[in-house]
């Protein structure tokens, strides 16, 4: 009996130790989620403008870039629904976590454009999308009740959002790029929606994302979904890492990165054309001074600018060269030189009766001369 009895006291002992085991990890496992989930604190819960507040967080991924902001008409519940256009953007201040995940930096105080509730919001800049809200109050700062959530239809993203599309020829050359984001939503409310309003938004790095309103034609009714394709377009010349946002009844439903390419032909165009224009002013310019030439209207058109050369030479006059000259330029034997024909001309004869004369030549007149008959 005795053996039985203790027997069955350690079965009761291992088995209630196994019980407190198991407790144990179940307490501790919801306790390791809770540690792992990035946390914000704050060195003040109230500010007023132009002060301070430093900002505390643990948690999050090492080496990570986040962003911080005052915004106001929010909570830690429902979040930001207005998104960051009630932030005061213009004073919010960037972090990087250290390899554990912590970070502490100091925040200015801004009033932001929305009246309170406010929070300090915490959000990723770059890759997986966290954010965290911590209550903060704003001195000073004007007081509201949030608006009332709308009853009836609510639309809710089932799948992850996509872009489909590509870019062409015409966005190598500075186009504005553009795709399709396409996304699945499902109707979670108690009423149908009828042609839903969303609203789709484009950021580039740690700016505030521009929203363009854009409609869908069709109804979904309640548990039903629909598959939405809308246009997204980026401009001209953009390129680099982009975020692309779907917005509804003012929340966030999906956020999607785009990675645009640089586009390589506008830097291809403005080459050519630093090379071609000055090569092309130049021709022209050889062009001008030639045709601008003082000898240009002598020229004789289709002739080679070398003939020129011929022509100057042609135009210079010929050197008449002595006849020995000319006959040792022949190869000849050197003419006798010439001899003066003789003159028959006598003392006593006047120049215009000398006998030697040539025939037709007539000498000057003379007061020297014989006088005729007649004369006195």
């Amino acid at each position: 009996m005795n053996g039985k009895s203790n027997g069955k006291t350690v079965k009761a002992a291992v088995l209630g130790l196994a019980l407190a085991l198991l407790g144990l990890a179940l307490t501790a496992a919801p306790a390791a989620r809770a540690a792992d989930k990035p946390t914000v604190t704050l060195s003040k819960s109230q500010a007023g403008t132009g002060g301070s507040v430093t900002v505390k967080g643990k948690g999050w991924r090492p080496d990570t870039l986040l962003m911080m902001l005052v915004c106001g008409q929010a909570t830690t519940a429902v979040g930001v629904p207005g998104g960051t256009n009630s932030c005061a953007n213009s004073q919010g201040r960037a972090v990087t976590t250290d390899g554990d995940g912590a970070f502490s930096k100091k925040l200015p105080v801004t009033e932001p454009p929305k009246p309170c509730p406010c929070v300090v919001h915490v959000a990723t800049v770059t890759g997986a999308k966290t954010a965290v809200d911590a209550e903060f109050k704003v001195a000073g700062h004007p007081v509201k009740r949030l608006p009332e959530q709308r009853a009836g239809g609510r639309l809710s993203v089932l799948t992850d959002t996509r872009l489909d599309g590509s870019g062409g020829i015409l966005t190598w050359f500075g186009s504005p790029p553009s795709r399709s984001l396409v996304f699945t939503v499902g109707n979670v409310g108690s009423a149908p929606v009828k042609n839903p309003v969303f609203q789709v938004g484009t950021s580039h790095g740690v700016f505030a994302p521009k929203w363009e309103e854009q409609q869908w034609r069709g109804t979904i009714a309640p548990g039903k979904k629909a598959r939405i394709k809308l246009p997204v377009e980026l401009p001209a010349g953009a390129h680099g890492d982009y975020l692309v946002s779907l917005r509804f009844a003012d929340k966030v439903l999906a956020e999607q990165p785009w990675g645009v390419g640089r586009p390589w032909g506008v830097t291809l165009f403005w080459v050519l054309l630093c090379v071609v224009v000055p090569a092309a002013v130049f021709r022209v310019g050889m062009v001008l001074v030639d045709r601008l030439r003082p000898d240009r209207r002598r020229r004789t058109p289709g002739r080679h600018r070398t003939t020129r050369i011929g022509e100057l030479t042609g135009r210079l006059p010929k050197l008449r060269l002595p006849q020995s000259a000319q006959a040792a330029d022949r190869g000849g034997p050197p003419p006798a030189p010439a001899q003066a024909p003789p003159t028959t001309t006598l003392p006593w004869f006047s120049p215009d009766t000398d006998p030697g004369a040539p025939a037709g030549q007539l000498s000057a007149p003379s007061d020297n001369g014989p006088t005729t008959k007649g004369q006195s």
